[in-house]
């Protein structure tokens, strides 16, 4: 089925929301690469603003603390406008900032652009994941998730390589440039195709709406998609299995240890994450001695697994666990935190070291599309954007806190404590996220 055809009033069947998904997935990966190439500019911006590692870790958490900041009120003003518009408005604000970056005249102004790009950035995740809940039915919410934050990583992907070829031929400025111009042409795009809901698209068929709203927020988790019976018995007393009352007010969200045990969960994880994509590309080019081009591809090796991960879990816990998103989390928790520790001891041989890392982005990702498409399963449509503002809010402020920490650890004890900090906090995730229930339809 066309998008043309649709257009034209037939009523075949259409899969638009794949469309919509496709959309998502570029917009991010510019948005995600974005918020990534200040990381791989920092050695050489140092040189021309002198910062200790301590002040160049607060430069690259102040785009996470505006972030984080914006978080809830984008939620609250998604939850009562709609998407679309304020989608479309902060991919242009996003845009601004980020070549903004490049003309910075000082640490100052570059301190301001970066805190600023976090606050236009902030409604870009609540507006795809309330998109996701709203354009597709609940058996198809995990895999877009993980195609979404895919993209959260494919923009780590495309970043070392991109920005490593504009450093050897132009200067650190026009790395920001470059990535200025994609998001004003996909704003333009979003907000011609994407309407809110289904039911207002002109590109979506009556036989899509149907099936995307044939499930509700809360839906049976006892039959997997397949239509084959599998037990969970086991499994399901591990991971706290238990039917649960659907959340429809912002109080009960609010007071919900289920959504803030996620949120905090998400916190360490994501701390993690921006960890290794603030500093390892400075890990790289400072301690493992590699060449600008060598260490612009090896940074992307842990991105480049954490997309694979993205799209195994969010695979695997539509179909093979049947909706289950706690198994992910727990492993990718446990698995993480032993990464962090073999990365210690890891040989300066860039391939070893790249495979390492791409362990480590495999790993890490096979749990993280979990954290957004926990809430769904829950949590009413109207009430959604609060619940997912509230876990990117907690989520976004610890992986704002994860550079800046890093760096001060840097200067007082050096890389392997950064790496044991990281390890101790996922196993900090694995234990939070052991007391969150997983919610089974009433």
């Amino acid at each position: 089925m066309t998008i043309l055809a649709a257009v034209s009033g037939t009523q075949r069947a259409t899969s638009f929301r794949w469309v919509v998904l496709t959309l998502i997935f570029v917009i991010y990966t510019f948005a995600a690469a974005d918020r990534a190439n200040l990381g791989f500019a920092m050695p050489f911006l140092r040189k021309e603003f002198a910062m200790s590692n301590a002040e160049a870790g607060a430069v690259l958490s102040l785009f996470l603390w505006g972030y984080a900041f914006a978080q809830l009120p984008s939620g609250f003003a998604i939850s009562k406008f709609g998407v679309r518009r304020l989608f479309s408005w902060a991919m242009v604000l996003t845009s601004v900032f980020t070549g903004l970056m490049g003309l910075a005249p000082s640490v100052l102004v570059l301190k301001i652009n970066r805190f600023l790009l976090g606050l236009a950035e902030a409604p870009l995740p609540i507006g795809v994941t309330t998109t996701i809940n709203n354009w597709f039915p609940a058996k198809e919410k995990g895999t877009a998730s993980g195609v979404f934050l895919s993209a959260v990583k494919f923009g780590p992907v495309i970043v070392p390589p991109i920005c490593a070829l504009i450093v050897t031929y132009f200067t650190w400025r026009e790395i920001f440039y470059f990535f200025a111009v994609p998001g004003l042409l996909l704003s333009i795009l979003w907000f011609l195709l994407v309407p809110n809901t289904p039911s207002e698209s002109r590109f979506c068929s009556q036989e899509e709406r149907d099936k995307i709203a044939e499930k509700t927020a809360v839906e049976t988790v006892s039959t997997p998609s397949d239509g084959k019976t599998r037990s969970f018995g086991l499994l399901d007393k591990l991971i706290r299995a238990q039917k649960v009352e659907q959340l429809a007010t912002t109080g009960s969200v609010f007071r919900s240890w289920d959504v803030w045990g996620c949120a905090i969960g998400y916190a360490f994880q994501l701390g993690v994450s921006n960890y290794l994509l603030a500093w390892i590309p400075t890990y790289l080019i400072t301690v493992k001695q590699f060449s600008i081009m060598g260490s612009g591809v090896i940074a992307a090796a842990p991105w480049v697994g954490a997309v694979i991960g993205n799209m195994i879990g969010g695979w695997l816990s539509d179909r093979w666990l049947n909706k289950r998103r706690k198994p992910g989390m727990l492993f990718s928790a446990l698995a993480t935190a032993g990464m962090m520790y073999v990365l210690i001891s890891s040989p300066a041989d860039p391939m070893i070291f790249g495979i390492l890392l791409f362990a480590t982005g495999v790993f890490l990702s096979i749990g993280y599309s979990a954290y957004m498409v926990y809430p769904m399963s829950f949590i009413s449509k109207p009430t959604f954007p609060i619940a997912n503002a509230i876990v990117n809010t907690v989520g976004q402020a610890g992986g704002a806190s994860a550079p800046l920490i890093a760096g001060l650890m840097l200067d007082a004890y050096g890389w392997d404590a950064v790496f044991l900090v990281m390890g101790f906090g996922s196993l900090l995730t694995f234990l939070i996220v052991s007391t969150i229930r997983e919610p089974l339809a009433k």
